[in-house]
């Protein structure tokens, strides 16, 4: 993620000799590197095209981030050299060279040895609590925070790992609530109110640490969001986050210095969002810190759920529901502060988040973070860090065992002792029995107990955790009857010699004042191993999404308290076991299938993409049936080939489901959707195959050439003559402006009165839209008052200042660029029709002039901006500059949005074919500026520009830029 790349130069920035170097050396080491390894990954297809510098490690080489992990361990191998997270982030090959080519120069990282397990490297045991103190009576986050730093203030809450291994940061209680303090006062000086929301993009580090509690001692409401994986990539990611920021309503988003200037992007795409700033510019704040009134039921935070930024869900958190569940996960696994927890589980996420943060803030217990990234490239760095700290908690998705279990090698874990880890939580995704099986054999000689393996369920609907085995039991694992399951939906036990029994992992017991149950279709209570839809009640339940009555009238379906969890399960013993999703159910044939486990041996094919197969049921009106449809990525072109995966997946899916699919569609690789998480999103992937967005392949060549002969020739003849027309009028209209230009610049230059000059202008300019065709509408001329304003436009065209003189039956100062009184012909016609000229590029001389044109406001003159500045043929609205708004401040008058419609496209940037379009001005309500203070004009800017974008029917491009500029317009 961003912060992680801090230490290294970006890995895009490549030395301009290797652009021209020949392919020896490092560069053909490393490619004949890669070259195997997609070979070993793709084996019935490889790569399509030849790998060279500049393929691109995902779109080109499918290279996932499991796979990354591979070629990091080859590539450190090969070269005899410690790359680390920094191979993540690198998006070619070339990047890699570059990279190995540092990595090699760098002092001391030669020493490979050092970044290995050796049995004599010593623990260092973060210190504990000498007593068992926990705030059981505190109402909120904030007391909890306050109650540890007035107990125990120098006690260790968090200490930060960075990629070395070492802590690069560490907060006692006494140092994050200083530090948070900091924060929360730069957050109130810039306007965040208690109960508004506050954005937090950030890696994991001490940053993140101070937005969070500082947004919470601000009375404010953290949203987390999580960061880009590459900065390459902000611009995209904060596109995709529109939404949710909207919905969240957010007035700051707090990120990194990368990030920022991008980030400013959605102050013109988002009426709420006021400020992008950093924490250290938070922490220069002067201000103090006054803690506002803050009560239990309040919103504590949001917490968004995977896949969410299309139609966004932020579960809404109560200091209290999250109180509730640290403090029965805390009972149910016998928490105290002589535990230490190990994380790298990201913070935007509620399992490390709430189930790792807040829970061993509450109890007392140290904890060490580090980054994802860190465990991506090395995952040994999760298991040495539980080694060298002697942790007793730690937690993992599914996912992450299976890498440890199959990635690591013994040179990397030397001396590994894990006896200290007593719970080793399993959940956020389907736990796999394999996975445990696995895990518990390959760290068994290396002190792991089988005990500690551990299970568990929850969701961020009830803040984390709903279910959790008792410490010390270990895996439970119910074997059950495929076909009394997939049938009947009863769980009954198979017997030791059936082959097709499907497993299932127990995930715990209810969490203490929290029920489950399982229901059918009708809401009706189901008996134990009767499989059903799971609903659930407690303390820790969400009161609800934010501001989405749709989805909280479904997470509540009957009205009487339950939550549906939109899983299905059963409960055998006290034990809940998780089956799927309900929105994932295939109904078949009356049988309910689940595409779990056939999308898992899919994916275990050689030529499908691991991970990457999707598979889901798509409704068939011809039928009135659903249908099973299997969506696998490829790399795979030849015929022979995709029809041989075809017919593996096909028998695969009788093997396991008893049925064939109903189509099988073989995609190129980055089509399966997936959420931020990783997990497939399926309903997304149905959509694209219901709208038939998947490449499933073209129609034979010489069919389509034939249908483009066909189709062809009436559109080239089409086009010919429109061509022909197109130059017809534009010689047309460019001999009427001949004409009547010298006519308007002797008119301008001979009338004594600047009133007459304006109305010869007008005339001139009605008369050259009527002559050339150009319809012509004005709306809400009323809005314009009787004394002086200040007009703001949009600009598109060469033609908006003739559009305006056409349209605004008034005198006008318009304020232009200086740069146009080089040219005699403009500078002198200009002038005399009142024009204010503003110098862009020397600093004093713009501040002298922007004072002119305040002073001209003030004496009652009207003046009219373009604020954009300048245009360009990209449609698109820009961020404004300010002149216009200081102006209107200073002299106290009103600013009138002015919306042009159509001047693009009948007279593009860069072209000189002008083309017949109607034209329409729109004049909005004035907005009166609320003071001379530079909040103030900031506002008015910010509500005129959004008045602007909503009527102009173009995208909005605002500029990273929205800090004061020149006064130019």
């Amino acid at each position: 993620m961003i912060a992680e790349q801090d230490a290294s130069p970006n890995p895009t920035d490549s030395p301009p000799n290797l652009a021209i170097e020949p392919l020896v050396g490092t560069a053909a080491r490393l490619l004949a590197l890669l070259q195997q390894l997609v070979r070993e990954t793709h084996p019935s297809g490889g790569t399509a095209d030849p790998i060279d510098l500049d393929s691109h490690l995902d779109r080109d080489l499918a290279l996932d981030s499991l796979t990354r992990t591979e070629l990091l361990r080859r590539i450190e191998q090969t070269f005899q050299i410690v790359l680390g997270e920094r191979l993540l982030l690198a998006e070619t090959p070339r990047d890699l060279v570059r990279l190995i080519r540092q990595a090699e120069s760098e002092a001391g990282v030669q020493d490979a040895p050092a970044e290995r397990m050796d049995s004599r490297v010593e623990r260092e045991v973060v210190p504990r609590l000498s007593s068992a103190g926990i705030p059981e009576r505190v109402a909120t986050l904030i007391d909890m925070l306050d109650w540890h730093t007035q107990a125990h203030p120098n006690q260790s809450a968090i200490q930060i790992q960075g990629s070395n291994e070492q802590i690069e940061a560490a907060f006692t209680y006494a140092e994050l609530q200083q530090g948070a303090q900091a924060v929360a006062a730069g957050l109130r000086q810039r306007g965040l109110q208690p109960r508004q929301t506050a954005a937090i993009m950030l890696p994991t580090g001490s940053d993140y640490f101070l937005s969070f509690f500082g947004t919470l001692l601000a009375g404010g409401v953290p949203v987390p969001i999580y960061p880009p994986a590459r900065p390459t990539q902000i611009e995209e990611h904060l596109r995709r986050h529109i939404r949710l920021l909207g919905n969240a309503q957010t007035m700051i988003l707090v990120t990194v210095p990368e990030a920022k200037i991008v980030a400013r992007l959605l102050q013109t795409q988002l009426q709420d969002l006021r400020h992008v700033v950093t924490v250290a510019e938070l922490q220069q704040s002067q201000d103090t810190w006054n803690a506002p009134p803050i009560g239990s039921d309040d919103l504590a935070f949001l917490q968004y759920t995977s896949g969410s930024t299309g139609d966004p869900k932020g579960v809404m958190l109560s200091h209290a529901n999250l109180l509730a569940n640290v403090r029965a996960m805390g009972r149910h696994i016998a928490v105290s502060p002589n535990d230490l927890f190990v994380s790298w589980l990201p913070l935007y996420h509620d399992m490390g988040l709430i189930g790792a943060c807040l829970g061993s803030l509450y109890h007392g217990c140290p904890l060490i973070v580090m980054s994802p990234l860190t465990f991506l490239a090395r995952p040994a760095h999760w298991l040495r860090a539980i080694h060298r700290h002697r942790a007793t908690l730690s937690a993992a998705p599914n996912f992450a065992y299976e890498l440890c279990a199959r990635t690591i090698e013994e040179h990397d874990i030397a001396g590994l002792d894990l006896s200290s880890w007593r719970m080793a939580c399993n959940g956020a995704e389907p736990v796999n029995p394999i996975t445990l099986e696995r895990f518990i054999a390959r760290f068994g000689p290396y002190g792991f107990r089988p005990e500690a393996m551990a299970p568990v369920y929850g969701l961020a609907e009830c803040s984390v955790g709903l279910a959790l085995q008792p410490p010390g039991r270990g895996p439970v694992i119910d074997r059950v009857r495929r076909d009394a399951l997939l049938t009947d939906g009863r769980a009954e036990l198979a017997s030791a010699d059936d082959p097709s029994a499907l497993q299932f992992p127990a995930c715990g017991q209810p969490l203490a004042g929290h029920q489950i149950r399982i229901v059918d279709e009708r809401g009706r209570e189901l008996p134990e191993r009767c499989e059903g839809q799971l609903e659930f009640k407690g303390p820790s339940a969400t009161a609800g999404y934010y501001r989405n009555p749709d989805a909280t009238r479904k997470l509540f379906p009957h009205g009487d308290g339950w939550l549906d969890s939109g899983d299905r399960a059963y409960v055998a013993g006290g034990d809940v076991y998780l089956t799927g999703r309900v929105k994932d159910l295939i109904i078949r044939g009356g049988r309910n299938l689940y595409p779990y486990e056939l999308e898992q041996a899919v994916g275990d094919l050689n030529g499908i993409r691991k991970g990457c197969v999707a598979a889901f049921a798509s409704n068939d009106p011809q039928i009135g049936s659903e249908r099973l449809i299997v969506v696998a990525e490829t790399r795979v072109t030849q015929a022979d080939e995709l029809a041989k995966l075809r017919q593996k997946i096909q028998g695969i899916s009788v093997e396991i489901l008893g049925i064939p699919p109903d189509d099988i569609a073989l995609v190129r690789p980055h089509t399966v959707l997936k959420t931020s998480s990783g997990k497939i999103r399926r309903s997304g992937v149905r959509e694209l195959y219901e709208r038939n967005a998947l490449n499933h392949g073209s129609r034979a060549l010489w069919l389509q050439l034939t249908r483009m002969v066909i189709s062809s020739g009436w559109v080239q003849a089409r086009r010919c003559a429109d061509r022909i027309g197109a130059y017809l009028y534009a010689a047309y209209a460019w001999l009427l402006f001949g004409l009547l230009a010298p006519a308007t610049w002797l008119g301008i230059m001979t009338l004594p009165k600047r009133e007459w000059r304006w109305k010869l202008s007008r005339f001139i300019a009605l008369t050259l839209a009527r002559l050339t065709g150009t319809p012509l509408t004005i709306s809400g001329l009323a809005h314009l008052p009787a004394g002086p304003c200040v007009l703001v436009v949009n600009h598109a065209s060469y033609l908006d200042a003739y559009v305006l003189i056409a349209m605004i039956p008034r005198s006008l100062h318009y304020v232009a660029k200086r740069e146009l009184l080089n040219n005699p012909w403009l500078a002198q016609p200009l002038q005399r029709m009142g024009t204010l000229f503003v110098e862009r590029f020397d600093a004093r001389r713009s501040a002298l002039e922007g004072l002119q044109i305040a002073e001209a406001a003030k004496k009652g003159q009207s003046l009219a901006f373009f604020p954009e500045g300048t245009f360009t043929r990209i449609p698109g609205l820009r961020s404004f500059r300010l002149g216009a708004f200081v102006a209107a401040a200073q002299a106290g008058v009103p600013v009138i949005p002015v919306i042009i419609r159509g001047t693009r496209s009948m007279l593009r940037a860069g072209s000189w074919l002008p083309r017949c379009n109607p034209l329409e001005v729109i004049v909005q309500p004035p907005l009166y500026p609320e003071g001379q203070d530079w909040q103030s004009v900031i506002q008015l800017r910010d509500t005129a520009r959004a008045s602007i974008l909503q009527h102009c029917s173009e995208p909005d491009l605002g500029d990273t830029v929205n800090a004061p500029q020149s006064n130019a317009s």
